[in-house]
């Protein structure tokens, strides 16, 4: 089965499971590393395993759930994804990105993809919200690389702006209104799944504000397939600036992952009430 026949079969099986009320969808959400329950507070929700959808991949990672619900915050549309796939859990970025590739065919305008990620910056605090401003791919790997699907999108998509500039003005301004201590700066992604040793570290916080081992590969596709709005939202889960020796955990990344939470819910359910 060819990538597109796999994008319009996966579509075409959730929209038959959804119904006629989520041939169109307003808002995407792919929820990050213990940022699960931002997906709980849709209304009249309808939840999909990722087992339901043949040909869809399943998350393997602690934090990440397998299903996606569908449903309404404040009556606008909205289709969550609980659980995201990663290449280090040895998906190909084609898996890694079929979620949005989804998303953009059930018609969403808006992207709002979220992370845990460790804190690069030494102003940064555990529990802090990042707005991403721009990406540093790492990864060294990219999602359109092989035969470009003209039906996707161009060959050489601009990614001179990733991460919407408006909407991400209007995310600063509701979170200085809320309360909500956010920073806005710069994700570099790596791999993974080993976290950094502290010479990287020190490297990465020289050019970047916040490290973590997602979203980079779904922001180039959700550009390269012209989704009109696109932000990006991490929480600083550690401090990662390379400065003393402490073990990373990934358990203890998903609990404080959790415990900001309510922060982040708060703050993406104003933007979407916008």
């Amino acid at each position: 089965m060819t990538y597109l026949n796999r994008i319009t079969q996966c579509s075409q099986q959730i929209k038959n499971l959804l119904g006629a009320d989520f041939d169109t969808v307003e808002f995407g959400i792919i929820c990050g590393s213990g940022l699960g329950s931002l997906a709980d507070e849709i209304q009249s929700a309808k939840v999909i395993e990722y087992s339901q959808i043949q040909g869809f991949p399943v998350s393997s990672v602690a934090g990440h759930k397998s299903r996606l619900i569908a449903g309404y915050i404040h009556n606008k549309k909205v289709i969550a994804f609980q659980g995201r796939f990663h290449y280090y859990e040895g998906y190909s970025l084609e898996d890694v990105t079929l979620p949005i590739r989804v998303l953009k065919e059930l018609g969403i305008h808006t992207l709002i993809v979220t992370n845990a990620a460790g804190g690069l910056n030494r102003n940064y605090s555990v529990g802090d919200l990042m707005l991403i401003d721009d990406h540093i791919n790492f990864m060294f790997q990219n999602p359109l690389i092989g035969a470009n699907h003209e039906a996707l999108g161009a060959r050489f998509p601009d990614m001179s702006q990733p991460y919407s500039q408006n909407a991400g003005d209007q995310i600063s301004a509701l979170a200085l209104k809320l309360g909500i201590r956010m920073h806005r700066g710069v994700y570099l992604a790596v791999t993974g799944p080993s976290y950094e040793t502290r010479s990287e570290l020190r490297f990465f916080s020289t050019i970047a504000d916040a490290v973590g081992m997602s979203t980079v590969p779904e922001v180039i596709a959700a550009n390269h397939g012209n989704i009109p709005k696109i932000v990006g939202i991490s929480v600083i889960t550690n401090k990662a600036t390379g400065e003393d020796i402490h073990k990373e955990d990934h358990n203890s990344v998903v609990a404080a992952a959790q415990a900001a939470t309510p922060k982040m819910v708060q703050l993406v359910k104003e933007f979407i009430r916008l």
